[in-house]
């Protein structure tokens, strides 16, 4: 399953959820808000990193980048672009929007 998180980790419980419940194997996409999670020096960094060792996290680059933070990505985050992006949701037979 692909889990598709949107809401920054201090707006919404949106991404503690998803990283809960969400299953080994499963992959997470932080896109707009959601990709500060994927940045060094934030609250959620070891989440996400411990998070990385069940599942496949990924951040949309061009999110990163309008936000300033594309040059602060986690280890063991993957950036995709908008094309990646298509091609997670084309790989993964069920996606869920975490809002």
């Amino acid at each position: 399953m692909l889990h598709i998180v949107n809401k920054s980790h201090t707006q919404t419980n949106a991404l503690q959820s998803c990283l809960r419940l969400a299953t080994k194997g499963s992959a997470v996409l932080l896109i707009e808000d959601a990709v500060y999670a994927a940045t060094q020096g934030n609250a959620a960094a070891a989440k996400i990193q411990a998070a990385a060792a069940d599942l496949k996290i990924y951040a949309l680059g061009p999110d990163l980048a309008a936000r300033g933070m594309a040059g602060r990505v986690l280890d063991g985050v993957n950036v995709v672009d908008y094309g990646g992006f298509v091609d997670l949701v084309s790989e993964h037979s069920n996606c869920q929007s975490w809002l």
